[in-house]
């Protein structure tokens, strides 16, 4: 059989040169136009920008996912029987050990009644024996203090109020007072790590005053335990 002459290439090499492509605008010896070269480098500034935004968010959301919850130190804040249900009881503990007399805070404390538990709690874990209520406002930080015969807390610096439970009742605050894990060992009260509070009193890692934990702002503030 005698040989098939070679058959010519259909297909040409596509030219690397955007003057040779016929695109409009192009310059000789050019690979990109300028055109090409500032959408790339525009998409290019806008996933780094979308990335800023939005991996730290996806930290927050999942950072506290991964971490320990339970806490670290616990701090002894007196007997069982020195705590009742109907009125706190001011105690003083050290939040930041590091800085001393600075890093000690008062709280209230009492023991807790049926309707104290938190809706996060899971089934089957035993409540917290005790209400151990922080006395920093979850408005802008200033003390509150405990007024027994309205049985309500009260920011003196912008009118802040708070009930029983530590629930916003009114002016600035964004959510409850946070509070703390406790426990009872040896008939002694324990005092562990700080958390807050949603307004539907579900618990979640501390953050700072004004900063929400209702809907999608508890994805937004960064968890910070020892402020």
């Amino acid at each position: 059989m005698a040989d098939r002459p070679p058959q010519p290439n259909s297909k040409k090499k596509k030219s690397r040169y955007t003057a040779d492509r016929g695109v409009a605008g192009a310059y000789e010896g050019e690979t990109m136009t300028r055109r090409g070269l500032m959408t790339g480098g525009a998409l290019a500034a806008g996933g780094i920008a979308t990335a800023a935004f939005g991996l730290p968010a996806l930290g927050f959301a999942v950072g506290p996912l991964l971490e320990n919850q339970e806490p670290e130190v616990w701090q002894d804040v007196g007997p069982e029987s020195d705590f009742i249900t109907d009125t706190y009881v001011p105690r003083v503990i050290n939040i930041v050990a590091e800085i001393g007399e600075s890093g000690k805070t008062t709280i209230y404390v009492r023991k807790a009644l049926p309707e104290d538990k938190s809706p996060s709690d899971k089934p089957g874990v035993e409540p917290l024996p005790m209400v151990a209520i922080s006395t920093r406002c979850a408005h802008l930080g200033c003390p509150v203090r405990y007024i027994q015969a309205s049985k309500r807390f009260v920011c003196p610096c912008h009118g802040g109020i708070y009930d029983d439970q530590g629930a916003v009742g009114g002016g600035p605050p964004v959510r409850p007072l946070d509070r703390f894990y406790n426990r009872v060992r040896s008939g002694r009260v324990e005092i562990g790590d700080r958390f807050s509070l949603n307004n539907k009193l579900d618990r979640f890692k501390p953050r700072d005053p004004s900063q929400h934990l209702d809907g999608l702002w508890e994805y937004l503030y960064p968890s910070r335990p020892t402020t």
